[in-house]
């Protein structure tokens, strides 16, 4: 079977499987491609500013926050970042880059229980800090790893 018409089949079958889904309203697009996203924290040109409207301002230091990033990232463009949060109840964790023009980086919300874990990569455009926000409960916590970076990311 020529491989082209397999992979068209495929797709046709995933894609009339999900329009018979969204017609018998399992699935709400609307809800999906519009999720809430904090705007303002992502817009923030400083450190301060998106704490602030995280409303982390004040998050206490924590050793149950692991960073596991690379000390000498060689490409600022792909940094690798693994955070395990060990404190009970972990409702969401930020990713932030302190020297970055736009410091929020990543905002993981996790719910109903799931493990305090999350992998991504990163944009960094010059050796900074990468701080982690976990909200736990009521409370914030923080832990920070310095990156140094041996060429730019974000236009250099």
């Amino acid at each position: 079977m020529n491989a082209k018409r397999r992979t068209f089949l495929k797709s046709a079958g995933a894609a009339s499987t999900v329009a018979v889904a969204v017609a018998a309203g399992l699935i709400k697009p609307t809800s999906v491609m519009a999720a809430e996203w904090n705007k303002p924290a992502f817009d923030a040109k400083g450190m301060p500013d998106a704490l602030k409207a995280l409303g982390s301002v004040g998050a206490a230091d924590s050793k149950d926050i692991l960073i596991k990033a690379p000390d000498i990232a060689e490409n600022g463009a792909v940094v690798p970042v693994e955070v395990t949060s060990k404190i009970a109840g972990t409702s969401s964790i930020v990713v932030m880059v302190e020297k970055n023009a736009n410091p929020l980086t990543a905002d993981f919300n996790l719910m109903n229980g799931a493990e305090g874990y999350v992998s991504t990569r990163i944009k960094m455009g010059q050796t900074s800090n990468v701080r982690v926000v976990v909200k736990a409960g009521a409370k914030s916590y923080t832990a920070v790893k310095e990156v140094k970076v041996t060429i730019g990311g974000c236009g250099g």
